[in-house]
């Protein structure tokens, strides 16, 4: 009779897991699969131009998405980031129309980069007015969202009466000329859209996997109270992570309206929802915590490329909404089916997280000192 020592042991083999794979690729297999199935129903969808200007318009959806990420990574909601759009995109034309100054009896013709970084500077005070709301007065996220949604639709209408400013482009004898030179022009052959969709992305990229603030979202969004007993300002965090959102909702409605080269007060009508869409479905938890750019940027551009197929092959509007409303719900039945596997796992084997690593290849979170442990609850995905 023989015993076998530690050493001896067979060792568990670690199969591949198909089933994971697929889980946590789904938006890339499902992008795929879209471009194969509309590649086969019609000839024009697989080509250069189109993809082009389909990356055009998912850039609307990509730049929402991207500052969504980050409010849903601390574990809130911004609903407010389709009528900031629309806000924001109505402010640019009301300045690019020009501002009469009625006691010098003059009408002022701002620069673009000024429209620009007024608007933008717009759409940061909607994103700070949502956070101290949620930071400092406690208002739940949904509620406090859900009013500047109204709040920023509704100064939407006061500024056009309820009409759409049109003819966007400039004129050259008042030099504010170039506005449609952010929807139409390419450089390099890539719309212009899109490069600053992937500036955005490469920059918050950066801010969440390369900066102390990255790691207080994801430690924020982990577990927000033992966040602030490691000493992360969370309150800070939360307001400047709203305030990024209303940023990038403003270029998106920047971009919009060059596109277009006109603005109406009601662009971007359930943008949010399109927003939440892409980051659900780029695998990022609605409780926060978990998910990253990269996931989002194919979330966005899974929804841009249905939509866009549906309309090339001439499916209904209301067939439309279906499809985009089943593909959320699966996204989120996935998600749940892919954070609960990790939690059974996580006894016998090393959850691969989507926070950012050190160089010993621990987890980045300063509230993961122990604490985290404490409260269950907070890890449920």
């Amino acid at each position: 009779m023989t015993s076998s020592t530690p050493d001896t042991q067979p060792q568990p083999r670690r199969s591949f897991d198909i089933v994971r794979l697929l889980l946590e690729g789904r938006a890339f297999f499902a992008l795929i699969a879209i471009i194969i199935i509309f590649s086969s129903l019609s000839s024009v969808y697989f080509s250069t131009s189109n993809f082009l200007t389909m990356s055009s318009h998912v850039a609307i959806f990509g730049l929402l998405s991207i500052g969504m990420l980050l409010v849903i990574l601390t574990g809130g909601i911004d609903l407010s980031v389709g009528s900031t759009l629309g806000l924001t995109g109505v402010f640019a034309g009301l300045l690019m129309q020009g501002v009469p100054i009625e006691s010098a009896g003059v009408v002022v013709y701002p620069p673009v980069w000024v429209v620009v970084i007024l608007t933008c500077g717009l759409g940061a005070l909607v994103g700070l007015i949502n956070g101290v709301l949620i930071a400092w007065f406690k208002v739940p996220a949904f509620v406090a969202t859900l009013g500047l949604l109204y709040v920023a639709r509704g100064a939407a209408l006061l500024l056009t009466d309820g009409l759409t400013f049109n003819n966007l482009s400039g004129s050259p004898e008042l030099g504010n000329t170039g506005f449609d030179w952010l929807g139409f022009n390419r450089l390099f052959g890539v719309p212009v859209g899109v490069l600053i969709l992937g500036a955005v992305a490469i920059l918050c990229m950066l801010l969440l996997n390369r900066t102390p603030f990255g790691r207080w979202i994801y430690s924020t969004g982990g577990n927000a109270r033992a966040a602030e007993l490691s000493g992360v300002p969370v309150k800070r965090v939360q307001v400047t992570v709203y305030v990024l959102s209303g940023v990038c909702a403003a270029i998106a409605g920047l971009v919009l309206s060059s596109q277009l080269t006109s603005a109406g007060p009601t662009a971007g009508t359930t943008y949010e929802l399109t927003a939440i869409a892409g980051v659900v479905i780029g695998g990022a938890a609605l409780a926060g915590g978990r998910g990253n750019i990269r996931g989002t940027l194919l979330g966005a551009f899974v929804i841009g490329f249905l939509s866009d197929g549906l309309v090339i092959i001439g499916v209904s509007a209301y067939w439309q909404t279906v499809f985009t409303g089943t593909v959320i719900v699966l996204a989120v039945m996935l998600n749940s089916i892919q954070y609960r596997a990790r939690r059974k796992r996580a006894p016998t084997e090393p959850e691969q997280s989507d926070r950012p690593q050190s160089q010993h290849g621990t987890t980045q979170d300063s509230a993961a000192l122990g604490n985290t442990t404490a409260n269950p609850a907070s890890q449920q995905a």
